[in-house]
């Protein structure tokens, strides 16, 4: 790799017949224009709906949410460290159906997967060499929430560790709740926490989570109700307090909205969130004393359901995928206020859901 260009791994949906496609698509990023070009692409991988690459930029993970199988698989690819293409290592299963999200610990020792379906998070050790071993443990969620027809069983959507790598935390949109694991990392398994689960309001649906920069907050972005909830985050003990809570959506807006992704600016002054729907990016200033949020603006990410967006390391641009439209838009991103300046660059990619970058050293 070069220090001239960044590489976007895009995860996709597979799309129907006859414009079959499938696969982890690789793009260029141009860190001082935003240009995107097309780099390569894998095709041995059906559903890449949610990807995670460890801290030595080394490894790239994929979960495979195939709706068609009972034990879905979690794929371990070698990024190269010259031409950032991806090469196979291995799979193992995800003890569970619709994986939908994947992270890695900060030492590069554990996989975390959250399986939707099954409503379940498993634990994958990993070797040095990159390769996944079989899953040490998993934890079934039970239970149930107000909304028949996205909450009728827990529906684990994300998990990930806190900033010490201590605690793992899993947002369960089924059962309206944030559920607390401390990791034995000498057992490769996961102790509930005490207490085991932060309760949000009924309906609420967290999707994923985020830590701030300085560890004292985190944030987390409900799908159901179209909110982001402001939490203190207590390192020794691993729990959350509830500070605030405010929309994602304008105030005279009436449609049907979804929120998705949920992520801060390495400034740490802006967060934003992703609104499936109302089709915009919701930004947020971030008072750093307290960790609230205030509404700055709302920018469309022009195109339909913009499910998962991503910021270049430099904090420079902000691009989005919109699934929808099969294509991704980059941003420039003003560094005082946060926001977003379309760059004349869309990149067609079918059925885009999830951004990862390489940036050289």
């Amino acid at each position: 790799m070069t220090k001239d260009r960044i590489y976007l791994y895009v995860g996709t949906y597979q799309q129907p017949a006859p414009s079959f496609k499938k696969g982890i698509f690789t793009y260029t990023l141009d860190p001082s224009t935003g240009h995107l070009a097309y780099h390569s692409e894998i095709n041995d991988i059906d559903n890449p709906s949610f990807m995670a690459i460890d801290s030595s930029q080394r490894y790239l993970y994929a979960v495979d949410e195939n709706p068609d199988q009972d034990n879905c698989l979690v794929h371990a690819y070698r990024i190269d460290p010259q031409s950032g293409r991806l090469s196979f290592l291995n799979r193992q299963p995800s003890l569970g159906t619709l994986p939908c999200h994947v992270s890695v610990d900060r030492t590069d020792q554990f996989v975390f997967v959250a399986n939707y379906g099954s409503g379940n998070v498993s634990v994958l050790p990993v070797a040095g060499n990159g390769h996944l071993h079989p899953a040490s443990d998993f934890h079934q969620h039970t239970g149930s929430g107000i909304n028949p027809h996205r909450q009728e069983g827990p529906h684990a959507h994300c998990a990930i560790m806190d900033p010490a790598s201590r605690y793992l935390f899993v947002a369960d949109l089924g059962i309206d709740r944030i559920m607390s694991y401390r990791l034995n990392r000498a057992g490769k398994r996961l102790v509930p926490n005490e207490p085991p689960f932060l309760e949000l309001p009924p309906g609420s649906g967290p999707r994923h989570l985020t830590f701030h920069q300085n560890g004292r907050f985190a944030y987390v972005i409900n799908e159901l109700n179209s909110t982001i909830v402001t939490l203190e985050y207590d390192e020794l003990h691993g729990t959350f307090t509830v500070i605030d809570t405010v929309s994602t959506l304008p105030d005279e807006f009436r449609g049907e909205s979804y929120c998705a992704e949920i992520c801060i600016a390495p400034s740490g002054n802006i967060l934003y969130g992703s609104n499936r729907g109302h089709d915009s990016l919701a930004i947020f200033s971030i008072d750093q004393d307290t960790g609230r949020l205030s509404i700055a603006s709302h920018q469309t990410t022009h195109g339909r359901t913009p499910r998962n967006f991503a910021i270049d390391p430099g904090g420079t641009f902000l691009l989005a995928a919109n699934q929808d439209n099969n294509n991704i838009v980059t941003f420039r991103i003003n560094q005082r206020t946060g926001q977003l300046t379309l760059v004349d660059q869309t990149a067609d990619v079918p059925s885009p859901v999830c951004l990862r970058m390489v940036y050289p050293a």
